[in-house]
């Protein structure tokens, strides 16, 4: 019997397997595979530092990343009625919701914000794609509306940035008619003389880009972004075909006129203050991070 082989290599192997390594240190990028260290990757904004893939980012990430200093002011969002078709497939409508809550921590699929960035004040929606696939609800509906009331209100630019997988099924043709409500907020803005500049993010699809995603002054989207109504296997299986390279991708789009220009993340806040300073008359700004303003109006 060789005694380093059965007992001390055992031994030392059970001391290094009892230590407890947090799961969530590291991150595999979907794209090339490659290992990221969680800090590494929220320092770049989630985007893979080696293959420059675009990762999902969440609402209170992007805004942080943002805004002056990092701060902002929510805006209230009024409530909806709670499975008004009491839907049900392999859970009720209201399981549902109450898992996505707790899976994201937020209250529902967009969060809308009032705050400065290079002291360029907006007022900023964002949808979150982890919750229910970002879908398109009432409470979506909603939180559009009340954006494009406060800036309205504040005479301030609004900046949208998309993420769903179209509409929510659960709410069946009450969530459809949140795509003229929101048309009809975008034009309360064209009406006042307000940008409104959208940001379209990986993925935007359904009648979430058939409303107020493809309704911009200026249409920017992140690299490689699926942007479509229907996906492109649906699209294939209709007609018979095989589809172009980089079909319904941010890059194919831009070339064939549908978008103004494809921006890297990193890259977005210095853009977003170009362009909206440009299109309301102001002098250019001092690009860079800045300090937070002593106070952010809220509504």
């Amino acid at each position: 019997m060789n005694w380093i082989t059965n007992y001390v290599r055992p031994k030392i192997n059970s001391l290094f397997s009892r230590r407890e390594v947090p799961e969530n240190l590291w991150t595999k990028c979907t794209e090339c595979g490659t290992m990221l260290f969680h800090r590494e990757l929220a320092d770049n904004l989630n985007v893979c530092s080696n293959c420059e893939h675009h990762m999902p980012i969440t609402p209170r990430e992007r805004f942080t990343a943002l805004f002056d200093g990092g701060i902002f002011t929510e805006i209230k969002v009024p409530d909806v009625t709670v499975d008004p078709l009491h839907f049900r497939d392999q859970k009720k409508y209201p399981d549902r919701l109450k898992a996505a809550q707790k899976a994201s921590g937020e209250k529902e699929a967009m969060l809308v914000a009032v705050g400065d960035i290079s002291r360029t004040p907006i007022i900023a929606v964002a949808q979150d794609f982890s919750f229910m696939a970002g879908s398109m609800g009432m409470y979506v509906g909603n939180a559009i509306i009340e954006a494009a009331k406060a800036a309205v209100e504040q005479k301030r630019p609004l900046v949208l940035f998309s993420a769903a997988g179209g509409a929510r099924m659960q709410e069946g043709i009450l969530s459809l008619m949140q795509m003229p409500r929101t048309t009809v907020a975008v034009q309360m803005l064209k009406e006042a003389g307000l940008p409104y500049v959208v940001v379209l993010t990986h993925p935007t699809t359904g009648g979430v880009t058939a409303s107020y995603a493809m309704l911009g002054d200026v249409q920017l989207a992140e690299p490689n972004a699926l942007i479509c109504f229907a996906g492109p296997r649906v699209i294939e299986q209709t007609i018979r075909e095989k589809l172009p390279e980089g079909f319904q991708r941010a890059e194919y789009l831009l070339d064939h006129g549908m978008l103004d220009r494809v921006t890297h993340r990193k890259k977005m806040r210095a853009e977003l203050v170009t362009i909206l300073r440009m299109l309301s008359g102001q002098s250019p700004a001092i690009i860079g991070d800045l300090p937070a303003p002593a106070t952010v109006p809220a509504k």
